[in-house]
């Protein structure tokens, strides 16, 4: 299977146009402060940039990426970075709610087979008497209602076995998890590039963002 078929679902890609005349040294310079956070290496190599991290601080703007390459590029109207990061937590929010739909089908599978055996013992189980309660005399005779017959207990949940039920909310909650991240985390790191790339920021203020 070719990998990029399905890399989408832990890879992040996008591109942001330079400003007009500015080099790859000047825009790698304006970015280079993201890659000196705790646990965070990386190396230029011309117009390329490779970096991975380990044990990322939550405070990391990249946290939740753990590798990638940007790379300067020339568009058709100047420079362009191209960036391709991957993420794990991205994958792990992919792949849990199919982990917690196979729970789910495991729960109703082995539900349907003790199912006959839950019956079957049911079944030997005697038939309890209903016991009749009578008033006394002094009840009788102030005209208190005859007391209500017992009803039949429900069927006790442990009778049912396992529900999948929280296995299939589990598998909701990633599954939001991991479109909503996806969406956010694309949108977030292709505003934070280009907010260190713009031109209009000056360099005092690049190293607050």
């Amino acid at each position: 299977m070719n990998a990029g078929l399905v890399d989408w679902i832990w890879t992040v890609r996008g591109s942001v146009e330079l400003a007009p005349g500015q080099t790859h040294e000047e825009a790698f310079d304006r970015l280079d402060p993201l890659f000196h956070t705790g646990g965070t290496s990386h190396q230029r190599t011309g117009d390329t940039l490779t970096f991975s991290k380990k044990a990322q601080a939550a405070q990391d703007k990249m946290s939740i990426f753990d590798g990638g390459v940007l790379r300067i590029e020339q568009g058709a109207t100047g420079g362009v970075l191209r960036y391709r990061l991957t993420s794990r937590a991205l994958l792990f929010c992919f792949l849990a709610p199919l982990l917690f739909l196979t729970f789910a089908g495991l729960t109703i599978a082995v539900g349907k087979l003790d199912k006959p055996a839950a019956e079957a013992a049911e079944k030997k189980k005697p038939e309890k008497k209903e016991v009749v309660r009578e008033l006394n005399p002094v009840d009788k005779f102030l005209g208190a209602p005859a007391p209500e017959k017992p009803k039949k207990d429900d069927k006790k949940d442990e009778d049912e076995g396992p529900s999948p039920v929280p296995a299939y909310v589990f598998a909701g909650l990633f599954a939001v998890l991991y479109v909503v991240g996806r969406i956010l985390e694309d949108r977030l790191i292709r505003r934070l590039f280009r907010k260190r790339l713009s031109d209009d920021l000056p360099d005092d203020r690049q190293a607050a963002v």
